[in-house]
């Protein structure tokens, strides 16, 4: 289908044009244009009209036509959803078709040209306000009655764009009413900001007032929708980040922060404390970081864990939640990125009665996800699997989880004492800091357990001299370690927009995979963006892995006064493919780029 007719084919605004946008005018534009068959083209609009006429409320007519299924005649004979459809219309008549993305807008500034009734009363939307103009997404470009009016009032030229009618009706129900909640929510917590500064006043103030505007149902109104708005968005995390007299909320999409919207200090001083609230957390304290955790359900029924961090900062306190999906968990290994002769080997080594097993890598680099997926494939009616965890990052009913507390006395070490005496199988310790939770990992390997833990290592031999410096006995490490795996996150290209036609120098090439010899791609995909990776070109994570296994000349390697370059060398000739090697090996299969890979992986050894 040819989305962007040439300008012969639009309609002249002129007064022989259609009132408003109907029925009869689209199926005339999209016989013209040969979308539709002339033979089916009476039976496709008795179908559409019956749609119309049938609907609970009011229905917008090139709804109707998404809702008849249709395929377009012209190549690539694509099925004409409502975008699909608006997109075309938009060409037909001359005005600019835009896919409204709320993270580009400004709704407290746009929500003041018009009401939520007027808005919903001609169904049109405003995006976007400039000094001279402010742009309108309307469905319907031939009803314009409000546009001298809109045009007086707001003293600025009207610029028309069409937009998808239900993501118009929608984004006028939430922006109208969240600019309405964060207005008076502003008044209500006005006298916050002078007391903000003051610390110990404040504090007295959390006293004599515990849940502090937390309650108000302005602010309850803002948070439900920051959270559903995050889950619509694919966020892993959210951040709240007070500053002077305006806080930001930013979302983490693929593994990249992007502003989503300002609110005034005295709003996020109250939507945090709703949120500490929520997360049994000590609304008071705000002057030392804070752990907690909450259980919330998406609008689809399903339930997401979001851990939370609080710090305090020079304006504030300034929090951060880890959005945890439960999808993810039950994600098999190669959904995850695994190679499948790595998921293999992986299996193998994760089917061992004991010993230790080591996942490392930079925070945020998908560890938890990693364990718990493995976890979850081992966690049988016949063995018991028990976590020692700094905090439990999803509850998980098929583990028996601990969490690590500092105030108690309660450490790794502590946990992992305390879990050998559970009659345990399988032991998963979130995290080895030091040489107490070594140990104490090492004597239940030794005791017949198989444990897993993580570690903070740049990749999976380095892993083998971060024991030995903590104080771990080489002998102990070469009767208990039987794995280590190094990974990375990278963004996946989207596969929408990904273009055939990128460029890969070999100087780049051989940085990647030159040391392998690894045969350069015939075609080299790059980003392009579009409006399902936000413009971006990218969208999903895949992982990048490093798997080292144990042998025989490995372990004597561990003995014989280790050297780094060394392990590296064996482990490679053990089957390991290096983090480097692992995302050139994604360049080949067009699942990723160049960038994304040098950006999170060390340089091959010339070793």
């Amino acid at each position: 289908m040819n989305a962007n007719a040439p300008q012969s084919a639009s309609l002249p605004r002129s007064p022989a044009r259609p009132r408003k946008l109907d029925l009869q005018t689209i199926f005339s534009w999209l016989l013209a244009d040969g979308i539709v068959d002339k033979d089916k083209v009476k039976a496709q609009f008795a179908q559409a009209q019956g749609i119309l006429k049938n609907a609970a409320g009011s229905l917008h007519p090139l709804s109707a036509v998404a809702q008849c299924k249709l395929v377009s005649n012209q190549p690539p004979h694509r099925l004409l959803t409502l975008d699909i459809l608006t997109e075309w219309c938009a060409a037909k008549v001359g005005i600019p078709f835009i896919r409204i993305d709320p993270l580009k807008i400004d709704f407290t500034k746009v929500a003041d040209v018009m009401s939520a009734s007027y808005a919903a009363r001609f169904n049109i939307l405003p995006v976007d306000i400039s000094a001279t103009t402010l742009t309108v997404a309307t469905a319907d470009p031939f009803s314009l009655d409000w546009e001298g009016e809109i045009a007086k009032v707001s003293r600025r030229r009207i610029e028309l764009v069409l937009a998808n009618p239900l993501d118009i009706a929608q984004y006028i129900a939430q922006f109208f009413s969240l600019a309405k909640s964060i207005r008076d929510a502003s008044k209500s917590n006005a006298q916050d900001l002078a007391l903000r500064s003051n610390f110990e006043q404040l504090v007295e103030m959390g006293k004599a007032n515990k849940q502090f505007d937390a309650n108000d149902q302005h602010i309850v109104n803002i948070v439900d929708w920051l959270w559903g708005y995050a889950f619509e968005q694919r966020a892993s995390d959210i951040h709240l980040e007070p500053k002077r007299e305006i806080a930001v909320i930013r979302f983490r999409i693929d593994g990249v922060l992007h502003q989503v919207y300002q609110v005034p200090a005295a709003v996020m001083l109250a939507m945090t404390a709703r949120i500490k609230l929520l997360g049994r957390m000590d609304v008071i304290e705000k002057r030392r970081p804070q752990d907690g955790r909450i259980k919330t359900r998406t609008h689809t029924g399903q339930e997401v864990e979001l851990r939370l961090s609080t710090m305090p900062t020079a304006f504030g306190e300034k929090l951060v939640m880890r959005i945890f999906d439960p999808e993810v968990v039950v994600k098999t290994l190669p959904e995850l990125g695994f190679p499948h002769d790595d998921a293999a080997r992986w299996d193998t080594l994760t089917q061992r009665p004991h010993g230790i097993i080591l996942v490392t890598g930079p925070t945020g680099s998908g560890k938890t996800t990693t364990l718990y997926t493995t976890l979850k494939a081992l966690a049988t009616n016949e063995v018991n699997v028990c976590t020692v965890e700094d905090p439990i990052e999803m509850v998980e009913a098929s583990f028996n989880q601990m969490q690590v507390q500092p105030g108690i006395d309660l450490s790794f070490a502590d946990g992992v004492r305390a879990l050998m005496r559970q009659d345990p199988d399988i032991i998963m310790v979130g995290e080895i800091r030091d040489l107490a939770t070594a140990e104490m990992a090492i004597q239940a390997a030794l005791t017949g357990h198989l444990v897993l833990s993580t570690l903070h290592t740049n990749d999976a031999p380095s892993a083998v001299m971060r024991l030995l410096e903590l104080g771990v006995p080489d002998y102990l490490l070469e009767a208990t370690l039987i794995g280590v795996m190094a990974q990375r996150l990278v963004r996946t290209l989207c596969s929408e927009c990904k273009a055939p036609d990128g460029e890969l120098s070999d100087d780049v090439w051989n940085s990647l995979g030159g040391a392998w010899k690894l045969p350069k791609p015939a075609t080299v995909y790059r980003p392009i963006g579009c409006p399902e990776c936000r413009q971006t070109g990218y969208r999903g994570r895949t992982g990048l892995y490093e798997l080292l296994t144990v042998s025989e000349e490995f372990t004597r390697q561990i003995g014989d006064a280790a050297d780094l370059a060394g392990l590296r060398q064996q482990s490679v000739a053990d089957g390991m493919k290096p983090l480097r090697i692992a995302g050139a090996l994604k360049i080949i299969e067009g699942a990723t780029t160049a960038e994304e890979v040098l950006k999170v992986t060390a340089a091959l050894s010339s070793s």
